[in-house]
């Protein structure tokens, strides 16, 4: 029986502290996960300065964290649980770096020009914490871009340092599109090695790509699901580093994140009007005529209710939903949309609303509660991503018996399987193609399976609601991984 392990989790951003994506939802899940299956883990995030520090405990003195030229700069540190967990989360506080309006952005949505000295200060922080606390880590995992530059510094600053000696590193992608490019001066910062500046570690265009030096230096890549891990050695989704993550292949592997049933599920859910589950649905149809009601549209039983929930950013799909928007109201089926994002999509959708309000309704902007009566009320849901590294309202609404309609990319075709008229097998409906013209006839083919061919609904409907991603089955797979990478590095070592 393999021993327990002491894992290092370093994030940006965790749920319930701070949350921008999907990151988070792993970052405050995951661990979770593996301290159930007996491992020791500590996650390490900054204190931004919209998490009040009141409800956090204060430990240690101040924090030495090295950062070349810059000297050494101090922080301090504080305390919490994740929630219904002995998970310790530390927080990383210091005001220069994230006493600051935004996670990664000003109000308008401009990117902080020192990110790159945040989140390098960020991966410093938590090594030289695990030092301060006596954690001697056996994995360093960390997450995208803000803090890839951890497998680096152990093959380099810490190379050395017997703390680290049995330490390996996994880089998790959540999403590949975000980088994290700079200026060259970052080396220095970082203190790996001016060596380490060249076209297969950190160097693009004359500047430092901190996602790439740390896909070249972890032991082990991650990505959120196996068709992502595929996707992006491709030119479509490899944004520029397809290449080099082809060069890495051997040591990448795509693992599905779970999502967390106890806050996703239609027989518990507090946000609905009615529960329900697969052996009575009754439920489900308050919840539909809730939605409408709470959106203004007609209460119409009979007529399928298309649901969306997310950034109105061209990822998602969004350009694709406006360009098709016309021919979707003139089929017999109502769509409800939240989110927030790109003001063309906002102004653009608002004003659908204000001409086809009985068809048509949206609410700019977030609300929890509104999502989750959109996942229950409506009958499908509607995730065209242009890409999707894994996705979770699609796993959220195959629980609550809503078919989603999905592109065929990363997670989204890795959890829904397109319905087959002939053996009535399938959960969803598919489209390969990122065109209007699928997404037209997909969507048409959902709502007039709904109307025509009930049956078959219904028995897909079950079926969704039968299928299961929870986080230990994402757990069990890291932890595989983790033992096969720590066994493979002692071997090396060895010879």
């Amino acid at each position: 029986m393999n021993e327990p392990l002491n894992i290092l989790f370093t994030a940006s951003e965790v749920v319930p502290f701070a949350k921008t994506g999907g990151l988070a939802d792993v970052a405050g899940a995951l661990p979770k996960a593996l301290a159930k299956m007996g491992h020791n883990v500590i996650v390490v995030m900054p204190r931004y300065y919209s998490i009040d520090k009141s409800g956090l405990e204060h430990i240690l003195g101040p924090l030495g964290v090295p950062m070349g030229p810059m000297g050494e700069l101090w922080a301090g540190v504080y305390k919490d649980n994740l929630p219904g967990s002995d998970v310790p989360v530390y927080f990383i506080d210091y005001e220069a770096f994230y006493g600051r309006s935004g996670l990664y952005a000003d109000e308008h949505g401009f990117s902080y020009p020192d990110n790159d000295n945040r989140f390098i200060f960020l991966s410093k922080a938590a090594l030289e914490l695990t030092r301060k606390i006596g954690f001697k880590p056996d994995v360093v995992h960390a997450h995208d871009w803000h803090t890839a530059a951890q497998p680096a510094l152990l093959k380099t600053r810490y190379a050395f340092d017997s703390h680290f000696e049995n330490a390996v590193s996994m880089l998790t992608i959540h999403n590949l599109q975000h980088q994290g490019i700079f200026f060259k001066g970052a080396m220095d910062v970082m203190e790996i090695g001016w060596e380490h500046f060249n076209p297969h570690e950190f160097e693009s265009l004359d500047g430092v790509n901190v996602l790439k030096g740390g896909i070249a230096h972890a032991d082990a890549v991650t990505t959120v699901s196996r068709k992502y891990a595929h996707e992006i050695q491709t030119p479509e989704f490899g944004f520029g580093l397809d290449e080099h993550i082809r060069a890495h292949s051997h040591k990448l592997y795509g693992i599905l994140n779970g999502v967390d049933y106890d806050e996703w599920n239609p027989a518990t859910d507090p946000y609905l009007p009615a529960h329900y589950d697969i052996d009575d649905m009754s439920g489900k149809a308050l919840c539909k005529k809730a939605l409408q009601e709470r959106f203004g549209l007609p209460v119409w039983e009979d007529v399928p209710l298309i649901g969306f929930v997310g950034r109105f950013a061209e990822q998602k799909g969004i350009g694709l939903i406006a360009s098709v928007m016309e021919g979707l109201l003139h089929m017999n089926a109502q769509i409800v949309m939240l989110g927030t994002g790109e003001k063309w999509a906002e102004g653009f959708f608002s004003d659908v609303a204000a001409r086809y309000g009985d068809r048509f309704a949206c609410h700019i902007g977030y609300s929890n509660e509104v999502a989750h009566l959109i996942e229950a009320g409506s009958d499908l849901f509607l995730m065209p991503s242009l890409f999707e590294p894994c996705g979770l309202n699609q796993i959220y609404s195959l629980r609550y018996g809503t078919l989603p309609i999905v592109r065929a990319t990363g997670g989204l075709d890795d959890t829904i399987h397109n319905f087959d008229p002939a053996t009535k097998e399938g959960n969803g409906f598919k489209f390969e193609w990122a065109t209007p013209d699928a997404l037209y006839h997909t969507v048409k083919w959902a709502v007039d399976t709904y109307r025509f061919d009930h049956d078959s609904y219904r028995l897909m409907q079950k079926r969704a609601m039968e299928a299961r991603f929870d986080w230990m089955a994402s757990a069990k797979a890291y932890e595989e991984i983790y033992y096969h990478t720590i066994f493979s590095s002692r071997v090396q070592n060895y010879k």
